[in-house]
């Protein structure tokens, strides 16, 4: 295992200390884990189904539309068109969306550690209309995917919203609400949580969990996803990452509170291509 990012473990550990935002699991929302996943291959249209109820119990809907981040962030979700190769259309309502979301997020103070610390690597533009610019080019900008030519996605959609390949594979998809909001369609059928080497089964209060799911007729043999945290706290963790790197693929281990997690993000040229939390452990166990 590689150490840790201690730099980066502060900084973390800092954003998520003042991220009022963030929901308190068992009593703004509570999961019902069930059963642990079988294994599956990626492309595999059937698997067992080892949790017959939805992953999320409740969730105070009340509290996601009173708080402006959560709401700016959900009206987001239904801008996109899933499939890859279908061009995205961009209307001037989405386009004024998109900047109302950056315009809460940047009022946090999770979205101001983020920038305090960029600055200091010479990373951010010190105006907050420059930083936003900044943001919205490497979130919303749209590229083509897989070598096609059609702008078809974009980073915001694949790590927020999801994405499908084909009809076969799932792309992305590891934000929370969005799978909550899925899951109250029946649109997402959560089969199970995955185990992680050194413990059981996860805790009911865990806000990172690995999970199997399906979504559209293709199953996601792992996704792993932050659970109950506000979009900005994601946003800036997968920014920071994003804008450090240097590699096409960035690994980055950290601790943040009592979570052991390796930080993937992928670059698509200066755009995010995707960007993740793999939990390793936790420390109560």
């Amino acid at each position: 295992r590689k150490a840790f990012n201690h730099e980066l473990s502060q900084l973390f550990s800092e954003m998520w200390d003042v991220d009022v935002n963030r929901l308190v699991p068992g009593k703004d929302y509570t999961i019902d884990l069930q059963g642990k996943a079988g294994a599956v291959q990626q492309g595999d249209s059937t698997v067992q189904d080892n949790a017959a109820r939805h992953l999320f119990h409740n969730v105070n809907e009340e509290r996601l539309k009173s708080i402006k981040t959560f709401a700016t962030f959900i009206s987001l979700l239904d801008n996109y068109e899933t499939s890859t190769g279908v061009a995205e259309v961009v209307t001037p309502e989405e386009i004024s969306e998109n900047n109302r979301f950056l315009d809460a997020i940047l009022a946090t103070k999770v979205m101001k550690l983020a920038h305090e610390y960029l600055l200091k690597k010479n990373l951010a533009k010190p105006n907050l209309a420059d930083f936003k610019g900044q943001l919205y080019a490497i979130w919303f900008q749209l590229y083509a995917r897989e070598g096609g030519n059609r702008p078809d996605s974009c980073g915001f959609e694949h790590v927020f919203v999801g994405e499908t390949r084909r009809g076969k594979q799932i792309l992305g998809l590891h934000n929370w609400v969005q799978f909550y909001l899925q899951e109250k369609r029946n649109q997402i059928d959560y089969k199970g949580y995955v185990a992680r080497k050194n413990k059981t089964r996860p805790d009911k209060d865990d806000q990172v969990l690995n999970i199997q799911f399906s979504w559209k007729g293709s199953v996601k043999p792992i996704g792993s996803t932050f659970v109950g945290v506000s979009p900005e706290f994601e946003f800036a963790l997968y920014t920071v990452l994003f804008l450090l790197a240097e590699e096409r693929v960035t690994h980055e281990t950290v601790k943040i509170e009592e979570y052991e997690l390796k930080m993937v993000v992928c670059r698509h040229g200066n755009h995010i291509g995707t960007a993740y939390p793999v939990l390793l452990s936790t420390s109560s166990e």
